[in-house]
């Protein structure tokens, strides 16, 4: 979101809502990168529609807003945008996917992100609550979902209303498919006792890299040159059977920030960071291992995969870090029906005490409809409501 760095990136439909990109060139030059959206359905499918059927505007836009990084060791550009704009306007509800581009040739393709355009036209409420179910009562937690689609017109709710639960704005881990297990005319309720579970995890790994001088106590060692920064994190072990112990986090999130009074965006230096982490029994895992997080786009960046080092018995990686706050994960890479998904439980554990976010989507279809409207978006904390929490009296 424009000014908050923390939060998903989400608009209202017809608002002054604002999303706002920021990104750094590492060539250092300047390039003329262009950029579009595309709207998808809920599970992120192409849609069947015509760019102008749900934008107004242009079908490219130059990002024009750059400067030179200064005050760093690091060169790079830094690029800004801020949309939407009067350039591009997205006039439907639902799932966008941001395309950058070079030098307006869509396929020249930078990178992509997605964001959500909302119009809130039903009521949904949700609570979390500890599971039932003894096998997953203390390492789980269960939202429980109430949906009023109101004066819309639903004849087949099984496939005109979809909902989408995410936990810390993951993607990969998403729960999707879900069907409603009372209907009373316009109101679905989503309760029964194996639905909307999902492993609770336990607050992130952190790395405070705010600051490249004065380094915080997950930094080992550095080895720096006149040209770069080199920092080694102290190495990372199984916590799944260690005891919980609640702290603040950012669920999985990062923020470009400094202890130095410069602009964290265009002074912030950028170091290479070392990661270690050492399995059970120094045995390599059966599958293949990631850290996740924003940081590393859940697992989808270059470097994310971390390499066993059969000298040492650990697994290692390194990664082109940004000065700012990071929390990370160790997740282990899973491949089932398609879809790869990213299991901590071996590497982090589950508690259900664990502070998470959460976040309901509800899309909605009319009957003949070409694409997946999204109309509502509701979001709520695991430690809200409850008795002995922190903050909970």
């Amino acid at each position: 979101m424009y000014g908050n760095q923390l939060a998903y990136p989400i608009v209202k439909l017809n608002s002054n809502d604002q999303l706002q990109l920021e990104f750094d060139d590492m060539d250092a030059d300047i390039k003329s990168y262009y950029y579009n959206i595309e709207l998808r359905n809920a599970d992120w499918s192409a849609v069947q529609m015509s760019y102008y059927d749900y934008v107004k505007g242009y079908p490219n836009q130059r990002i024009s807003t750059y400067r030179n990084s200064s005050q760093t060791l690091t060169r790079y550009t830094h690029y800004q945008l801020i949309f939407p704009d009067r350039n591009i306007i997205p006039t439907k509800a639902g799932n966008y996917v941001l395309k950058v581009f070079i030098n307006g040739d869509t396929s020249k393709l930078a990178f992509t992100k997605r964001f959500l355009v909302v119009d809130p036209m039903i009521v949904a409420t949700a609570q979390i609550q500890q599971p039932f179910n003894q096998q997953v009562f203390r390492t789980h937690q269960k939202i429980q979902l109430t949906v009023n689609t109101g004066n819309l017109n639903v004849s087949y709710p099984q496939q005109q209303v979809k909902l989408v639960i995410l936990q810390n704005n993951r993607w990969d881990n998403s729960l999707q498919n879900i069907k409603p297990s009372i209907v009373r005319n316009n109101i679905y309720e989503y309760n029964t006792e194996n639905d909307c579970i999902m492993p609770a995890m336990r607050e992130w790994r952190w790395l405070d890299l705010t600051s490249f001088r004065l380094l915080s106590d997950r930094v080992r060692r550095q080895q720096n040159t006149n040209t770069a920064y080199d920092l080694f994190v102290i190495p990372d072990v199984s916590r799944n059977t260690q005891r919980y112990i609640y702290y603040k986090d950012y669920n999985g999130l990062y923020a470009a920030l400094t202890n130095e009074n410069v602009n964290p965006f265009w002074s912030g230096d950028y170091a290479t960071v070392h990661f270690t982490y050492a399995p059970p029994g120094n045995v390599p895992h059966n599958k293949d291992l990631y850290i996740i997080g924003q940081m590393t786009n859940y697992g989808k960046n270059e470097g994310a995969k971390m390499i066993w080092n059969e000298d040492q018995q650990v697994y290692q990686t390194t990664l082109l870090l940004k000065q700012g706050y990071y929390d990370y994960a160790y997740a282990l890479e899973d491949k089932q029906g398609g879809r790869t998904r990213y299991l901590t439980d071996e590497t982090e554990g589950n508690i259900w005490e664990t502070e998470n976010e959460y976040m309901v989507l509800v899309y909605y279809r009319e009957l003949g409809g070409r694409y997946d409207q999204l109309l509502n978006v509701s979001t709520l904390n695991s430690m809200v409501n409850r008795p002995g929490a922190p903050g909970q009296f």
